[in-house]
């Protein structure tokens, strides 16, 4: 990225000639090995945090043993601060149904899922008018891949994929051990791609518009445009799509209130980058990766605040399943609270940080594993705010 000024990208949200599901017909009629080289060399990753190699995960699947395969589509968009995913699913669902569409032809599914969260429930009736007209083009096209929305029930939990799994089953939503990974043993212990929301859209973007302009956009690491949901301390919260590898500093620059003291990339379970560190900042997978939530806090923002929520959050949210988690989330809240009424000495916060890190070791999913993220970030760089 060599402008001055952040690039704002228009892929996602724009409109194109896709009349009757066109880029969908006409990607169907390529070889497999085809479009995974296209995806391969697009340098596409998941967007929905970890950025696991697109091209990858659909080659492990198709290669896995089964006639049965799945395909879903994670749109339990639970982490605070995000709510970009709501939005592609408002404006162009059209483009999600067909990502999914290419991924059933490529790893010999038939059936694909999209895991709704329980509060978007409001975006069923569009979204149901909508999957008709896929299903109707479909089959006109002569492609035998079908599309069912399943509603989550508010659990943040299942964000995360095996949980979600558990959820489709009818089963209390708790993460499964790994191995085995989805690629081999997902949805009802079959074969599955799981990919977030985004994701499937940017597989349209890149069969659009072919893997060579796609990585264009971004850094060799991050490559590609990200949609971003701005929030907090900013006089232009919302929704944009800006091009991956963009410096903290600029993005403050544009979306900042003039006070901005710190950034959290990557909602509750991301990390919060104080104002002394914007101009070293890259957001991306070489940097500081994100799902897409951005939340700006100026000066007149307690940090200390602001992680007591996030550890009320995580406290609520935790599934109980492994002891690291379900009493670990516990003790970093008290433990802070402690330390803010003067009950423990400063030093106590160090504990509590080694305590962050050994869950981010043990904890049993990403929610346990990613407390230290904030916790350790905010305590670091904002100490003063935690004493009393």
């Amino acid at each position: 990225m060599s402008d001055t000024k952040l690039k704002r990208v228009d892929l996602i949200f724009g409109e194109y000639s896709n009349v009757k599901y066109k880029v969908l017909a006409d990607t169907i009629k390529l070889p497999n090995d085809k479009i995974l080289e296209d995806l391969l060399e697009s340098g596409l990753r998941g967007r929905g945090g970890a950025g696991f190699p697109t091209a990858m995960k659909w080659k492990y699947t198709a290669q896995a043993p089964g006639d049965e395969k799945y395909v879903v589509c994670n749109a339990d968009e639970g982490e605070p601060g995000t709510f970009k995913d709501r939005e592609i699913l408002t404006r162009v669902p059209r483009k999600v149904f067909s990502g999914m569409a290419i991924c059933g032809k490529v790893i010999g599914a038939k059936k694909g899922f999209i895991y709704l969260r329980g509060e978007y429930k409001f975006l069923l009736p569009e979204l149901l008018r909508e999957l008709e007209g896929y299903h109707e083009n479909a089959k006109s096209i002569g492609l035998d891949f079908s599309i069912e929305i399943r509603l989550g029930s508010g659990a943040y939990i299942c964000g995360e994929e095996s949980a979600l799994f558990e959820s489709m089953e009818g089963n209390r939503g708790e993460p499964r051990n790994k191995p085995p990974y989805p690629t081999t043993f997902g949805y009802l212990g079959k074969p599955t791609v799981i990919n977030n929301v985004e994701t499937f859209v940017n597989i349209m973007m890149i069969m659009r518009l072919g893997p060579i302009q796609f990585k264009m956009l971004g850094t060799t690491d991050s490559r590609g445009s990200k949609v971003f949901s701005v929030s907090g301390d900013t006089p232009i919260a919302g929704i944009y799509e800006l091009e991956l590898g963009m410096p903290l500093d600029r993005f403050v620059d544009e979306f900042g209130d003039g006070d901005t003291k710190a950034v959290q990339v990557g909602g509750a379970s991301g990390f919060c980058v104080p104002r002394k560190k914007f101009k070293d900042t890259v957001i991306g997978f070489e940097g500081v990766p994100t799902g897409g939530s951005m939340m700006l806090f100026n000066s007149s923002r307690s940090m200390y605040n602001v992680l007591h929520n996030y550890l009320e959050f995580f406290e609520e949210e935790s599934c109980g399943q492994c002891t690291p988690c379900r009493v670990g989330c516990q003790q970093l809240r008290k433990g802070i609270e402690a330390v803010k009424k003067g009950d423990k000495k400063s030093q106590y916060l160090e504990q509590l940080m080694k305590l962050s890190e050994s869950m981010k070791l043990t904890a049993k999913c990403g929610l346990g594993q990613s407390v230290a993220n904030s916790f350790s970030s905010i305590v670091y760089n904002f100490k003063e705010e935690m004493i009393y």
